[in-house]
Formats: C-alpha cells, structure tokens, sequence
C-alpha cells in the first residue's frame, strides 16, 4: 500500500543507535551521549572498529603475525575513544555510567592511552576513578612504559605520585625497567625524576643491559648521523648517581663498547674519566678500540682520532700485527687531518 512506512529492523536500529553514538564521542555531544545511555540504547562498553594506523589503541603481542589490514584499524570501547580525541567531558559521561574502566579490547587500557597520548586531564581522572597504575598491555608494557615523550612526562609523574612501580619490568622478551625507556627516549627530567623515587641505577634488562647502556646506544640517531646531547646528559646524570660504568650486557660489552661503536668521543671521554676500563673485551675479544676501528668508515659525523687518542692515553692495548687486516686502508684516507695520521702511527708502530 502506498504511503506505508518500511519497518525498521531491530538490526538496523541498532546499527543507527551505534552511529549516533560513535558520532557523539567523535564530536564531543556529551548530552546526545548521556541520553542514549540513559535510555539504555546501547551497552556502555560497546566495541566500535576505528581507523588507527599509528596503533595507538592497539597493543600485540611479541611476534604476533597480522594481515595488513588489520594494522590500519582497532577495537576500541568509548572509553579509548574519549582519551584518543581528549574528550573529557565524554570520558565523564561514560565513567558516570558505570563504563569498564581497565577494557583491553585490543590490548591497551584507557590509561595506556592516555599516556600514549599525553593526556594529563584524562590521566588524573582515569586515576582518580581507580585505573589500575600497574596493569599491563598485550606488549607487556605499564602505563609508565607508554611515557616517551617530552609531553608525557607530566602523566609518568602523576601515576608515580599515585604509587605506580618505577622498577617494575615489562613483561615480554626485553624485561625493561621505566628507567630504561626514559634512557632509551632521551627524557633527563625523567630519568631524574625515577632516580629521586627510587628507580635503581643499575637494573638490567633481559639483555643485561643497564639504563646508562641503553643511553649509551641511543645517543647516536643513526639516520640523521647526529649526537644526542639529551642522552649525554643523561649518561652524566646516571654516572653521577653513582651507575657501574663497567657493566657488562650478555655479550660481554659494557657502555665504553657502545660508545665506541658510535664513535662518540664525548661519551668515551666521559667513561674513561669515570673508571671505564679501556681493555675489557666483549664476547668476541674485541676491546673500545677495536670497535673505533669497525665503524669509522661510516661515522661522517665522528671525531676518530680524538676516540683513538682518548683510549691510548687511558691505556688501551695498542694494534697488534694479526688485527692488521681490519685497518683496510684509513691511513691515506685524504680526509685525515695530521693530528690524525699522528694517532694512527701511535696505533701500529
């Protein structure tokens, strides 16, 4: 008959309440989302499928396999959605309503989110609301671990103002300490900050690295060819805090290899100043000057002779005759200034 209305399915009713509520999160409507849940329209934890591609609401395990498709989407409840657009008067509405505060629907907690994000505003409230400061992602990861960034330090502080653990370890195949991703990230502030609320200094990760290691490593961005000097002085800092500066990872390096691995003559002065042993050799018998020798060829960057000159004077055992095979043919290499060629004739002869 004409004029009569199609009846909507309760399908498709749903489908529309769904919209309508995904689109009042994205627009921060906080009263047309208090509305449909006060009218019990829809679950308050409903999992919605959303564009994600830098994976901030997703979390996986260590050697997951994906489709590719999957990594350009994720679940997520309203909660996440709230903190992923720092819509606090939506995150409000649904804590209000009873919403499940510590969900993983793809692995991460609303907290983790929010760290990730560098929310402060949703941080405090997530916490005041009873988050869950020590709870781990599917990557095994604390919210502290998702602090990597200069505007998150703010929300590390107040989760460990809050009580979270500043030594508890990640739960996968790295076993890294808070301490060890500030190091990682270039974060001095924090890495004070941990120290001061009692991070130790010398907490290894599943590698046997320490944070002065890590920072060590890090302090050379390997693509722009450029030193670090946030990481520099976190090496200060760590040292000073009384770091073993001769600790040894699982192959055997300590921090002095990984300086000289970067070639980076203003950390090995640092090291050496304070106590590194220039002679220790890794698992592979290679001492710091060995490792100069490696990679001088591909550190534009680098100062090499001033490397060589700092581990002569502490020391170091000079080149030998049967290691005369990695020295290639740097000696003419025309870039060299005099001072340089000097060094060099000190190494072999």
């Amino acid at each position: 008959m004409e004029g009569t209305n199609t009846p909507v399915t309760k399908s498709a009713a749903a489908k529309i309440v769904k919209r309508n509520f995904l689109e009042a999160l994205k627009s921060n409507d906080f009263g047309k989302l208090k509305a449909i849940l006060i009218q019990r329209q829809i679950d308050v934890d409903t999992v919605f499928e959303v564009e994600d591609e830098n994976m901030v609401l997703a979390s996986y395990k260590q050697g997951y396999w994906l489709p590719s498709y999957k990594l350009k989407s994720s679940w997520a409840t309203g909660l996440h959605l709230s903190v992923l657009f720092g819509h606090v008067e939506c995150l409000l509405v649904l804590l209000d309503h009873n919403a499940t505060i510590n969900c993983r629907p793809n692995g991460k907690t609303p907290l983790h989110v929010a760290c990730e994000m560098a929310n402060l505003d949703c941080v405090k409230i997530l916490c005041d609301r009873g988050a869950k400061l020590n709870c781990y992602s599917l990557s095994g990861h604390t919210a502290l671990h998702f602090c990597t960034t200069p505007s998150s330090i703010l929300c590390a502080k107040q989760l460990v103002w809050r009580g979270a653990n500043v030594n508890m370890k990640t739960n996968n195949q790295d076993e890294e300490t808070p301490l060890h991703t500030a190091a990682h990230f270039g974060l001095p502030e924090l890495v004070a900050f941990y120290v001061e609320h009692g991070a130790i200094v010398d907490s290894v990760n599943a590698h046997m690295e320490t944070p002065l290691a890590i920072a060590t490593y890090w302090a050379l961005r390997f693509k722009e060819q450029e030193y670090s000097r946030d990481h520099h002085l976190i090496c200060r800092m760590l040292l000073d805090y009384k770091a073993e500066v001769n600790a040894r990872d699982d192959d055997f390096k300590s921090p002095l290899h990984k300086a000289a691995w970067n070639c980076d003559h203003v950390l090995m002065h640092m090291m050496l100043e304070a106590g590194a042993e220039a002679n220790l050799m890794d698992i592979n018998g290679c001492a710091a000057i060995q490792y100069v020798l490696k990679v001088t060829s591909v550190r534009p960057a680098a100062q090499p002779e001033i490397c060589y000159q700092l581990l002569l004077n502490h020391g170091a055992a000079r080149i030998y005759p049967p290691q005369f095979h990695k020295v290639r043919l740097y000696l003419v290499v025309s870039r060299f200034s005099e001072t340089s060629r000097m060094v060099w004739c000190q190494l072999f002869w």
